[in-house]
């Protein structure tokens, strides 16, 4: 009777259990928000199947079921299943083209087998459907310099953000807006139409001049309000004191900023002249007073260091010369030294001229993040910037500034540039204290800029010349989830797993040993036994 009515009561009750020490396989309450409405078939296709995987591609295809797995447990409207497009060789070209027709892009696999290395491919993507819309999901998290395991552990640790990013897309409309910048000679639409693009994904975005300030200033204001966040994308022209005012207003009212700045006007493309040289000089925007109040300082410095992007420059003379990767020290590449969820798991962030960032102190609580390597020096304006500098040794000597900053997060109750200051015009409703907000500062313009060509904006991040995809989009995107505290989805990146692989080298070597302690051991143990057992027993019996 209790047999039956242990058996009738686990019919009735569900209960799952996590026994990880990370709790690996525990939904965290942003990403089961995204499902908790779903109440009709939320089917996603993953296209990662397969036999001959290498043991890491098989562990992240295991993560990502058993995490479909806690979806679904969730709620079953949820539908996976796992396709191999590459499977049938008479579709296996047509699916290859229809895939990346869709941005799919295949990914290269280095596979290891008796210690022969070969190629192949795979689609480490997904697509969720609902309610007739789509949407793609990245299973692979792409580090430059990592190896195939460090590539899975960074998407493993990815895979919840991913997918509850992706549902959110299907289930939540969008309701932030978002005001670019313009009047101020700012990047053009061309050059930021890839963020724009994936930003448009989560938000509306409209275009916003401050030009109505001259002439009706309080109605600016007003109209700016409207904006959840604004984005100051590379201003090159001064701001007048009548829109800081504004600007300053905006923030007191508890608006959100996301500030991209070069305080010395350089440009790479200003290089490629007869002389190969340009001069860098400093850019006044007419800013530094209002930054200060806010607790930082864009010094008008060039940020030099040995841990940078490549330039690519044509070597040699006439039809012998060919393009070559050269050191460029003007490239720094940023990465961040805490586990903050904007910068968490994150890829190297690539600037160009970047600027160096003091924080100063005052009541606003500052969270660096972004900085270069220690091996780095600062180099004042106005002076010379040649590309001739990639055909010198440089001096490790010189690079000994340490770490910079080139990145600072800003969050808490903001005093105004103008209090107890004159002000250029009155506005009702002023401010000399805001509501808690937050402002994110950037010394670099070109953090946010694509590349274009004949065929229109480039992927933001990615160097045509060496393949390498950096960080920018994904940082600037988490940039702005976070500044508008964007159904605490950032903060799923926040989370840490740890995922243990065999080493393979060791696998190899040991092989024989390995199978000799489980085959060949185990038969010599039985045939011991054996013996011993028959000997017993003749010597029991036959006395």
């Amino acid at each position: 009777m209790v047999l039956i009515g242990i058996n009738y009561v686990s019919s009735k009750a569900f209960k799952r259990f996590d026994l990880t020490e990370d709790k690996r396989y525990t939904l965290s309450e942003a990403a089961i928000n995204t499902i908790k409405d779903v109440e009709s078939p939320m089917v996603i296709d993953v296209f990662l199947k397969g036999d001959n995987f290498p043991s890491e591609i098989r562990r992240l295809q295991n993560e990502t079921r058993q995490l479909l797995e806690e979806f679904s447990a969730k709620n079953s409207h949820i539908v996976f299943s796992f396709i191999n497009p590459l499977e049938d060789e008479s579709t296996r070209d047509r699916n290859m083209q229809q895939l990346m027709e869709r941005g799919l892009t295949p990914m290269q696999l280095s596979v290891q087998e008796t210690g022969k290395s070969s190629q192949d491919v795979i689609f480490p993507w997904a697509l969720a459907s609902y309610n007739d819309q789509t949407v793609i999901i990245p299973l692979v998290k792409s580090k430059i310099g990592a190896s195939q395991q460090e590539l899975v552990i960074n998407s493993v640790q990815h895979l919840e953000y991913a997918f509850a990013d992706g549902f959110n897309k299907l289930t939540k409309p969008k309701s932030r807006k978002i005001a670019i910048l313009r009047g101020n000679k700012e990047l053009e639409d061309k050059y930021i139409a890839n963020f724009a693009k994936k930003l448009g994904e989560y938000y509306y975005l409209a275009p916003f001049t401050l030009d109505s300030v001259a002439t009706n200033p309080q109605k600016t204001l007003k109209d700016l309000e409207v904006f959840d966040l604004i984005i100051a994308a590379k201003p090159t022209e001064a701001f007048t004191e009548e829109e800081k005012l504004v600007l300053d207003q905006y923030t007191m009212n508890g608006g959100k900023s996301l500030w991209l700045i070069d305080a010395v006007a350089m440009e790479k493309d200003s290089l490629y002249n007869d002389s190969g040289s340009n001069f860098a000089v400093t850019r006044d925007l007419n800013l530094t007073d209002f930054f200060f109040k806010y607790g930082i300082r864009i010094n008008p410095v060039l940020v030099s260091t040995l841990y940078s992007a490549p330039i690519t420059l044509a070597m040699g003379d006439g039809s012998e010369s060919q393009f070559q990767h050269l050191r460029w020290p003007y490239s720094p590449l940023a990465s961040s030294k805490n586990n903050h969820p904007i910068v968490n798991n994150l890829n190297l962030v690539r600037f160009d001229f970047a600027n160096q960032i003091d924080t100063l102190k005052n009541s606003i609580k500052k969270t660096i993040l972004l900085q270069t390597e220690p091996l780095t020096k600062l180099e004042g304006t106005p002076r010379q910037i040649s590309l001739e500098v990639v055909t010198q040794e440089p001096d490790p000597a010189l690079f000994n500034k340490g770490n910079q900053t080139l990145a600072v997060l800003l969050e808490g109750e903001f005093s105004s540039v103008y209090q107890n200051r004159i002000k250029p015009f009155k506005l009702s409703g002023e401010k000399d204290k805001s509501t808690p907000t937050k402002m994110i500062v950037i010394a670099d313009g070109d953090v946010i800029k694509n590349d274009v060509s004949r065929n229109g904006p480039q992927e933001l991040g990615f160097d045509k010349w060496t393949g390498q995809t950096y960080g920018n989009k994904e940082f600037l995107l988490n940039a702005v989830n976070y500044l508008l505290d964007d159904d605490g989805l950032i903060n799923i990146r926040s989370k840490e797993i740890t995922v243990a692989f065999l080493n393979q080298e060791k696998i190899t070597d040991e092989k024989t040993t390995w199978q000799l302690i489980n085959i060949a051991f185990p038969l010599v143990l039985l045939s011991l036994f054996g013996f011993a057992f028959n000997y017993f027993r003749k010597k029991k019996y036959s006395a």
